[in-house]
């Protein structure tokens, strides 16, 4: 068995069943948080090209693109369970002490460890007509570490709207130029566009 795993994979012993029925009984719930997160960093990494290798849990920052780092957030109005009301927007931005995967080392210090954070908002709040695999539904907001620190120091939260004051969102189709130029890097124009 590679690193990759493939849906149609048998699981041994388990007489016919895949890794994809693992997978849809496991994480088709893209609503709940920790799914609709990892399918957040997909979304990004898939805009990126950065997909080559699989995802590692608890690395120092989310995806690594062109030289640079960078932590992915999600948040949606809707949730998995019954609500009330629409859910508050708001993402975890507390610096921490980061896990380096491939030297298996923890900082010393505690920061922000990517160059530029994606906030990936699930912007349906009608969950008769929600589509969470819809990319058309995700807006997306580019902010570079620097300016996170400056405006928020060594807080641990923020709000949307406090975000959409450093960032204007953008579709999913503008995303990778929006990092390009949130990174300062050169912008790659697709051969589509």
């Amino acid at each position: 068995m590679s690193c990759f795993i493939r849906p149609d994979e048998l699981i041994p012993g388990l007489d016919g069943s895949t890794f994809g029925d693992f997978w849809s009984w496991a994480y088709s719930d893209t609503l709940s948080n920790s799914n609709r997160s990892v399918f957040a960093e997909y979304l990004v990494g898939y805009a990126l090209g950065v997909l080559d290798k699989p995802r590692i849990e608890w690395d120092a920052c989310d995806l690594r693109y062109r030289g640079k780092k960078i932590e992915v957030k999600a948040s949606a109005y809707l949730q998995s369970w019954p609500q009330k009301r629409p859910s508050i927007i708001d993402f975890d931005i507390a610096q921490h002490l980061g896990w380096t995967a491939a030297t298996n080392t923890y900082a010393t210090e505690a920061v922000r460890s990517a160059d530029c954070y994606v906030f990936c908002v699930f912007a349906d709040r009608n969950r008769d007509d929600c589509q969470v695999a819809d990319v058309s539904r995700w807006r997306f907001y580019i902010v570079p570490t620097g300016m996170l620190d400056e405006q928020f120091g060594s807080q641990k939260r923020a709000r949307l709207s406090s975000i959409e004051r450093l960032s204007a969102p953008v579709q999913f189709d503008q995303l990778q130029e929006a990092i390009d130029r949130a990174l300062g890097v050169e912008i790659r124009r697709s051969c589509a566009g």
